[in-house]
């Protein structure tokens, strides 16, 4: 029975979408709701899954081209099997003498579809096959730098050969591996070109500008240590820093809701809810799932949202519905490292909040030197709709919620 497979529906914010690749080839047998094809939009990948087992009889649409909402883009007959998969009576009976292919043996056939042109070039060059070498890619894909380890590799093994074998302790000429420079040109993924046209466009678009300051985070770091355990055996999830600079950042919307509205063309639209975006960085770029009404929500409940994001971002599942809106972000470049940044607006949005890396730094308090946890924090925003005297206040609004973490509890 022949089975038409067509695109997932897109949202009506989505117009096309890219075949990004298929993961399951023509004529090959898949299983039910297994991974046949990936679709990249400009937000997020989508994946299309087989309806039931069978054969992807026909692929109508290559890894490349643009394919709109609910297209078709494969045939599938239902009910294909391989012959490897039907068990016959002489599976029982000893194995015979001529040789039989393993999966070892599909596996480097994969493989060797799998490697760009770059790398099939260099096995070529110096006749080496490809099943000796162990790929460090996806999915055991050689890359250029595993062809060159293992020729260096093979090149110190020849030498130890030469000195056990060596009549005399002559010198070992060393021999030259040479590699060509080679270039490999890809097309920018349509994910990574809508990140580039965004950031591009908001500063094109808009006035932005960066004020910063800096936190004391010693206060929640001993509630952490204090409570840290509690907390997790009574929600289930640790208690991390991002949830309180969610609150801290909706208690400060709340208190000048300016900077939780948007510009929408000559009008201000002043928003009456607080959909906090967290920045989560992936293989293919970065995503900003967002955190619905998080106004009406507790911490831990907060922590278990971006913890359940964290994991579906790495995991390539968060749907465009879970990255749409937001009317305030906040991105933690800290986690990379990074002391000091300055973060790039997350357009319609009037504000981002841009946390880093905690540092032991000597700060002056009640006229004495100690040293305390610091935290630089960074606001970029819309000089078009705000203000430097409001965007400075809502910056220290957040500095007092977490230097004093009982008035998050408090809502203060």
């Amino acid at each position: 029975m022949s089975i038409e497979i067509k695109s997932p529906t897109f949202p009506e914010s989505v117009a096309d979408g890219t075949i990004a690749s298929w993961v399951k080839k023509e004529g090959e047998s898949v299983k039910q709701d297994e991974v046949i094809a990936e679709i990249e939009t400009d937000k997020v990948v989508l994946e299309v899954v087989a309806p039931f087992d069978g054969i992807i009889s026909k692929v109508l649409k290559p890894a490349g081209e643009i394919v709109l909402s609910a297209e078709l883009i494969a045939e599938f007959e239902e009910g294909g099997h391989p012959e490897s998969d039907i068990q016959s009576p002489a599976d029982d009976l000893p194995a015979p003498s001529y040789e039989i292919e393993t999966d070892t043996t599909k596996s480097n056939e994969i493989q060797s579809k799998a490697n760009g042109p770059a790398v099939k070039k260099l096995l070529k060059e110096h006749e080496l096959d490809e099943s000796s070498i162990d790929g460090s890619g996806k999915d055991g894909r050689i890359t250029k730098a595993d062809i060159v380890n293992h020729l260096e590799e093979s090149s110190k093994d020849s030498q130890i050969k030469q000195s056990i074998n060596a009549p005399s302790p002559a010198p070992i000429s060393h021999p030259v591996i040479e590699t060509d420079r080679l270039e490999e040109r890809v097309p920018m993924s349509r994910l990574r070109s809508t990140i580039a046209n965004r950031l591009l466009s908001v500063k094109q678009e808009t006035a932005m500008l960066t004020t910063f300051n800096e936190v004391d985070l010693k206060p929640i770091k001993d509630l952490r240590a204090k409570y840290g355990e509690d907390f997790y055996a009574e929600h289930g999830v640790k208690l991390g820093f991002m949830g309180f600079f969610v609150l801290a950042a909706v208690q400060a919307l709340k208190k000048f809701p300016v900077v939780n509205a948007s510009i929408d063309g000559s009008d201000i639209v002043y928003h009456g809810y607080q959909d906090v975006g967290v920045a989560v960085s992936t293989e293919r770029g970065l995503v900003v799932p967002v955190i619905r009404d998080a106004d009406n929500l507790r911490l831990a409940d907060v922590e278990k949202s971006i913890l359940d994001y964290s994991d579906k971002a790495k995991n390539g599942k968060l749907s465009i519905a879970e990255m749409q809106g937001g009317t305030f972000t906040i991105s933690n470049g800290g986690v990379f490292g990074s002391l000091l940044s300055t973060p790039i607006l997350n357009a319609p949005q009037t504000a981002i909040l841009g946390m880093h890396t905690i540092q032991d730094r000597p700060v002056a308090i009640d006229g004495e030197i100690v040293i305390r946890p610091m935290m630089y924090l960074a606001l970029s925003y819309d000089h078009r709709l705000l203000d430097g005297k409001e965007a400075v206040a809502f910056l220290i609004a957040i500095k007092d919620q977490l230097e004093s973490p009982e008035k998050l509890l408090l809502n203060l």
